[in-house]
């Protein structure tokens, strides 16, 4: 049985200011029809597969449920990883659980975050290696270099053992520019695309051979597994004890099984802005954009409006990236710096940093509109069937106008329903809830006043979510 394994802990801060901690880029719609993470479960339509498994962030469970929630006939199965570990333990939550039922399953991992222009191609190698990682090979997958990339560590390939299958001879790092024009001159040098296909049982005893520390923690971590609603949850203290390494170092580096499958299907990990400009449709002067853009005399641009006019007028090689609350201007050669911008932005403790304008919930998505001195006003957009927890403010008084669609709403001992242009008071330190019956998103203007309308002003005292209660 082939078990597509989804790596979703990636933040993706060189696509800021529009990937940020709190949704990063496998959650946004860049160059594709729906998200990063639906295009990865998408593309697996052309193999025979079983129930997809998502290692992801606990904060971010909800958006993987809901983005998966139609692409499947199938649930997945989510695993919250307690804290990154990058990928090495993260696979091995997954393949520990994956075990106790298949231990000779094949695990194809895939990370939720990249692009293949070719999925059939794609499909067509997967099929192809898998009768080597069914005999105990652990596979990778080596993409065929288009160009001299310095951003990549490559794979170089061994002797062959079937049709654009190698044995894996070594991992190198990324090189510089000189090397990576040796490696593609070489012709036995490929990307390493960070997608790997294994057995279940030989991934877990290299891992236990080679990280006998990580291994022993990740066990630990799922024998002492939690069910929360339908998210699965390894044991956190245990977990934590595990040492934080990738795959490549922890194991694929130390393995005398390794092979390679040789991969050409328009990959890319779409690593920052610049990937976006390679893969996206440009016009005559080589420009790409998307959005409300209007270019003049402009060329070989990567421009993207989120929600207002960008104009770009006589600029080359640029991209500009504008969003509700940070507009980011840079050279197309510069990119790799971004990563400096969001860590300069978190020690001053700027929000933009890791929330987006609109932030999202369980229960659909609320987006800041106006803030000012002891008062905010904001649109809550809710889900049909979706429920707000059950709550108060010590600090702040909320009034609540309905948009649209019907609010079943708890106002102290009252229960309310209200239909468009209605509205409700609910003063400070009064229990209240909010929940859209409906068939139709329940969109609501909630302006706040007070002296403090921070989002940790809040005590929680029932929720659908499993989210932590707080009564005092």
């Amino acid at each position: 049985m082939l078990i597509p394994v989804l790596l979703s802990g990636g933040v993706g801060s060189r696509l800021w200011p529009v990937s940020r901690a709190a949704r990063p880029k496998q959650f946004l719609t860049l160059g594709s029809q729906g998200s990063m993470l639906q295009e990865t479960q998408r593309r697996l339509g052309g193999l025979e597969c079983g129930p997809t498994v998502v290692v992801c962030n606990a904060e971010h469970r909800f958006m993987v449920a809901e983005q998966l929630r139609d692409e499947s006939d199938q649930r997945a199965t989510i695993i919250l990883e307690p804290t990154g570990r990058n990928t090495a333990p993260a696979i091995a939550l997954a393949a520990l659980h994956i075990q106790a039922t298949a231990p000779e399953a094949l695990l194809l991992v895939l990370p939720a975050d990249h692009h293949v222009a070719e999925p059939d191609a794609f499909c067509a190698t997967v099929a192809a290696a898998q009768p080597h990682a069914a005999a105990g090979k652990l596979m990778t997958f080596g993409v065929v270099p288009s160009r001299p990339e310095t951003g990549y560590g490559y794979a170089r390939c061994g002797e062959a053992l079937g049709e654009g299958i190698f044995k894996l001879a070594e991992f190198v790092e990324k090189p510089d520019a000189a090397t990576a024009e040796k490696y593609v001159a070489a012709g036995r040098y490929l990307w390493n695309s960070g997608m790997f296909l294994f057995r279940a049982d030989r991934y877990l005893a290299e891992l236990s051979q080679h990280q006998p520390d990580m291994f022993a923690a990740c066990e630990a971590a799922m024998a002492a597994v939690e069910q929360d609603l339908d998210f699965i949850r390894p044991n956190s203290e245990a977990f934590l004890a595990s040492p934080s390494d990738s795959i490549d170092y922890a194991v694929m580096e130390h393995t005398e099984e390794g092979g390679v499958a040789r991969l050409s299907c328009g990959w890319s990990d779409v690593g920052a802005w610049p990937a976006l400009w390679e893969i996206g449709e440009a016009d005559s002067r080589g420009n790409v954009s998307e959005g409300d853009v209007l270019l003049l005399d402009a060329c070989d641009n990567y421009i993207r409006s989120e929600c207002r006019l960008v104009a770009a007028v006589g600029v080359d090689n640029l991209v500009v990236v504008e969003t509700p609350d940070a507009v980011m201007v840079g050279a197309r050669d510069q990119m790799q710096k971004i990563k400096q911008v969001v860590e300069s932005l978190s020690k001053a403790n700027r929000p933009e940093a890791t929330v987006h304008q609109r932030v999202y919930r369980p229960w659909g998505s609320y987006e800041s509109l106006v803030m000012g001195e002891q008062f905010q006003v904001k649109l809550l957009t809710v889900t049909p069937g979706q429920t707000l927890s059950l709550q108060l403010h010590h600090h702040r008084a909320e009034h609540w106008v309905v948009v649209s669609g019907q609010a079943d709403i708890t106002r102290g001992e009252e229960q309310l329903t209200l239909g468009p242009d209605e509205s409700t008071y609910v003063p400070i330190g009064m229990k209240h809830r909010l929940a859209n019956r409906g068939e139709q998103p329940l969109k609501v203007i909630e302006v706040q006043s007070g002296s403090y309308v921070g989002e940790d002003d809040i005590v929680r005292f029932s929720d659908v979510y499993g989210r932590e209660e707080t009564p005092t």
